[in-house]
């Protein structure tokens, strides 16, 4: 759950909202605080007062987003065995493409921390750390095909495909 639901109309709802937008739009990298101080209409100094910096607010937005991920993948995992996991990688990557969240979770975070999306994936299928990484890595490879205008049919299928046969 999250600690806080931000007013889109405050300074700090409007700096996630455009935040979100932006990431989604533009690798992390491109995006910069003049950029997304400017889309939310506030100072520089209102994201450095909320945020401390660009990456703390890449790291809200993210966090968020990927926990209505996780959130969804669960609900989907909790079918038949013989299909959590084909189940799973198609309802994320339903979430992904259907709110345009594929570059941000997509794309590794720029931030040294634990794989949520491996753990899970991980404790799906009942394999090992690297099981769960060699997953995420390959969901987060078809969501960003996505994200460079290739066919999200043809994406969703491979993942249908290797979800049903692992």
């Amino acid at each position: 759950m999250r600690e806080w639901f931000p007013v889109s109309t405050s300074a700090k709802g409007r700096l996630v909202l455009s935040a979100v937008e932006l990431f989604g739009a533009r690798p992390y990298a491109e995006v910069t605080v003049g950029d997304l101080a400017g889309a939310a209409d506030v100072t520089t100094g209102a994201l450095y007062h909320h945020f401390q910096n660009k990456l703390g607010l890449y790291r809200v937005v993210r966090t968020d987003v990927e926990q209505r991920l996780l959130d969804r993948m669960t609900g989907a995992a909790a079918g038949r065995d013989s299909f959590r996991l084909r189940q799973a990688l198609v309802v994320g990557f339903d979430f992904a493409v259907d709110n345009e969240f594929t570059r941000i979770l997509g794309e590794a975070a720029p931030y040294a921390e634990e794989d949520r999306v491996a753990e899970f994936l991980s404790d799906i299928t009942r394999g090992g750390t690297s099981t769960g990484r060699v997953l995420a890595a390959t969901w987060r490879a078809s969501v960003l095909t996505v994200t460079d205008a290739e066919s999200a049919a043809e994406s969703r299928e491979v993942l249908a495909r290797l979800g049903a046969a692992f």
